[in-house]
């Protein structure tokens, strides 16, 4: 099947546990399931909270929610809707808190008058359909990633990859290049990767949740991971991006990336763990970008996700809830983190990020939390 005729029969859809959704619309209730073990709370909180945004933590939030839910009784309803829908929905206020791969600025957290922080790290890794291909086998640069979305590299054969990939047989076929349709925070991981490794990059697309990419008319737009998987699936000597533990969970192939350090890393929790070993208290809005970074263990495209809330809260209670959840997360989470390939945050930023959730307050100007 080839790229064109998959792109007129797939269609995706997006919620908590893979429901559905649109970044114009605020998410609909969806049932969690009583699982997990019982934590800490003395009490059921009973609210249910609403949020959306970022693909990349989905499976974690999806995981905290239903555990959650059992130990304190309340329900946290997430839809996966790409980090640029998270952004306008928290903007809106049609939701309670709001999800992003992408940190906002500083400077554009004061002028909405949100605060942010992150919750786990991670990673973004390319994944093939190349036959014969296996998880982790194929070995890319920076700079030869770059070029295939470019389109300045148009087959697998090209003497640049065969180079780094002695004993892999590659095909005298053209790369489908596969990448997202949705405003999106992994696109921004990805594209600002290339900015910093591709200077042709740089100067001809750029780094956004939303880019012009070079390759529109042969390559093909998924929405979400779970449509940039799909094609990837679907249409052989394609390659795309999407977040590590989606890859895993998925039998899919990712490929082998050469970091700053020049060494070829494997995604991991240690590598992107490498990647992460920065000072978080020097940046104000926690807003740090982890990719390229010259730790030799590190992976290439790392990255934390965050989450963004109101400084001053409309409704206090739902905002205290909000807060309780996620500092639930943060005490019970972090073994259902690791399981799922994410590096929880160390016990140090956790604590910079509770003195954080200070800022935010209700009408009166006491913290909510």
């Amino acid at each position: 099947m080839n790229i064109r005729t998959l792109s007129a029969l797939i269609i995706t859809t997006f919620a908590l546990a893979a429901c559905g959704g649109s970044d114009g619309k605020p998410p609909q209730a969806a049932q969690q399931q009583n699982t997990g073990n019982a934590a800490t709370a003395n009490e059921k909180v009973g609210l249910d909270l609403t949020g959306a945004g970022a693909s990349f933590p989905q499976p974690i939030y999806v995981q905290w929610a239903q555990a959650y839910q059992a130990a304190a009784g309340g329900r946290v309803n997430y839809q996966s809707i790409g980090s640029s829908g998270g952004v306008k929905q928290i903007g809106a206020k049609t939701v309670d808190f709001g999800a992003s791969d992408a940190p906002l600025s500083a400077e554009e957290l004061e002028k909405q008058g949100l605060v942010q922080f992150p919750t786990v790290i991670g990673g973004v890794v390319p994944v093939v359909n190349v036959e014969g291909v296996q998880p982790g086998q194929l070995k890319l640069t920076g700079e030869e990633l770059a070029e295939i979305y470019l389109g300045t590299i148009k087959k697998w054969n090209d003497p640049k990859i065969t180079a780094l990939n002695a004993g892999v047989t590659l095909p005298d076929a053209p790369i489908s290049t596969v990448f997202r349709s949705d405003g999106s925070g992994t696109s921004f991981i990805f594209t600002t990767y290339l900015s910093q490794v591709s200077s042709a990059w740089k100067d001809k697309v750029g780094a956004a949740n939303t880019v012009k990419w070079p390759t529109a008319n042969s390559g093909a737009a998924g929405k979400g991971n779970e449509g940039v998987s799909t094609y990837v699936k679907r249409v052989k000597n394609s390659i795309g991006y999407v977040e590590y533990a989606y890859a895993k969970q998925n039998s899919m192939a990712h490929v082998q990336m050469q970091n700053q350090a020049g060494q070829f890393v494997q995604p991991s929790q240690e590598s992107f763990a490498a990647a992460a070993d920065v000072d978080w208290s020097k940046v104000p809005g926690f807003s740090l970008v982890l990719t390229n970074q010259p730790s030799e263990k590190a992976w290439p495209l790392a990255a934390a996700t965050f989450i963004l809330m109101h400084k001053k809260a409309d409704d206090a209670t739902k905002a205290k809830a909000a807060l309780s959840f996620f500092d639930w997360a943060y005490q019970n989470g972090d073994e259902a983190a690791t399981k799922l390939d994410y590096v929880p945050l160390p016990a140090k930023v956790k604590d910079l990020v509770r003195n954080e959730w200070k800022t935010i307050t209700d009408a009166n100007g006491a913290p909510v939390f």
